[in-house]
């Protein structure tokens, strides 16, 4: 079985390795990927995120708190883009881009209470964040805000 496993993620790497342009989400794989900062398992696809770099494997999180401790820890790569999983609707939105906002009393894998969305219109259709309350992008992710490849 584990022998299997290289071969099984050898179509991800060439897809990463091989893309142009900048760099693109990559699905998913709740059974297999666990959080580059807690080591959880990535498995509610609703409060995933993920860190992409041009020739480099992605990494995962369980929890938009995770991914916010990551990079202000400066433990990014160059290149690095995040993409966080809109709450509502599990679609992946470049992190600079999505919407943020703490949940009280929502159960997220970390405790951060965090959840991301596309815009403002899937907020207020996703009935977990009625009682949301904004936070800023540079709240979450420090003064630098969330890696974006070197553009904006």
């Amino acid at each position: 079985m584990t022998r299997l496993l290289p071969i099984a993620v050898l179509p991800t790497l060439l897809a990463v390795s091989c893309a142009s342009g900048p760099p693109k989400p990559v699905p998913l794989d709740t059974r297999n990927e666990q959080c580059a900062s807690c080591r959880m398992a990535v498995s509610d696809p609703r409060f995933a995120a993920q860190l992409v770099a041009p020739g480099e494997l992605p990494l995962f999180f369980d929890d938009l708190g995770c991914l916010a401790a990551f990079v202000k820890a400066g433990k990014t790569r160059p290149g690095d883009v995040a993409f966080v999983a809109d709450h509502r609707t599990r679609a992946w939105v470049r992190a600079d881009r999505a919407n943020y906002a703490r949940v009280p009393g929502l159960a997220t894998p970390m405790a951060s209470r965090m959840v991301a969305h596309a815009d403002a219109a899937s907020r207020s259709q996703d009935p977990d964040a009625r009682e949301a309350a904004d936070v800023a992008a540079e709240e979450l992710f420090g003064p630098a805000g969330s890696p974006a490849g070197g553009e904006r």
